[in-house]
């Protein structure tokens, strides 16, 4: 199955994958201004916005969905960008194709294990019941009990549509994603070395990449350069969004 995708713009063709419990119109904002000078591939992740529901759950299964996707749309020579679990997204997907990737940027993740650290969202949204919930204030008073934080819920709840039958439904797939939410924190295997032209961003205020990984990114990405922006958090792209299509320009020109 091919993934639901996005093309606007006009250029080199860069894809753009989001990152856990988001979509493809998440990138919207940067997508168009980066589409003066490129055309842009946004895609919705498996069991994310409108692409299929699958049981299997992980990076290689992602990377291979990519793979699909790029020999469907015959492109060759592509640049990707991806952000958290879409970035690792990438990466794996580099090392898989190096021939075919130009220039990979990660935004605001490593290569590394990442714990599960999402429960309490997932709790969250799992405890909503989309199918009795009459609107979404009352979703989003559910789910301030887990998650405090106004923007985080406004975006979660993004994945909530209207049935034809008038009720709420999930536009993810929340069971296989709270059931295999360890795999989310798969690490890049240590063996894979990356040699395409590669850019961390990392957000300023966002922990996800700390002093202590930039040795193992060196080892894993030996060509590549680290980039913060300071008035970041992990959400770069909603967060500085000027700061981040710079960025992004810089690096793919």
């Amino acid at each position: 199955m091919i993934l639901n995708h996005r093309i606007l713009g006009q250029g080199p063709p860069l894809i753009i994958l989001h990152g856990l419990f988001g979509s493809l119109d998440n990138w919207m904002t940067v997508a168009r201004q980066l589409a003066t000078e490129y055309t842009l591939y946004l895609v919705d992740l498996r069991n994310h916005g409108q692409s299929f529901h699958d049981d299997q759950f992980d990076y290689e299964s992602m990377s291979r969905d990519i793979e699909r996707l790029v020999n469907h749309l015959n492109l060759e020579n592509y640049s990707i960008l991806g952000h958290s679990m879409g970035g690792k997204v990438a990466m794996f997907h580099a090392a898989d194709n190096p021939v075919k990737v130009n220039k990979l940027i990660v935004v605001d993740i490593g290569p590394k294990y990442y714990p599960v650290h999402h429960r309490t969202i997932l709790d969250g949204l799992i405890s909503l019941h989309p199918e009795t919930t009459s609107s979404r204030s009352d979703a989003d008073q559910n789910l301030k009990q887990y998650v405090e934080e106004e923007p985080v819920r406004q975006f979660l709840l993004k994945n909530l549509k209207r049935s034809q039958g008038g009720y709420f439904k999930w536009k993810i797939n929340l069971a296989v994603i709270d059931k295999q939410i360890e795999n989310i924190g798969q690490a890049l295997p240590e063996s894979y070395i990356i040699r395409n032209e590669t850019l961390f961003i990392k957000g300023g205020n966002s922990n996800y990449i700390s002093e202590s990984d930039i040795e193992q990114i060196r080892l894993q990405f030996p060509n590549s350069e680290i980039t913060t922006i300071p008035s970041a958090g992990h959400w770069v792209h909603a967060q500085a969004p000027a700061e981040l299509i710079s960025t992004v320009l810089r690096f793919l020109k």
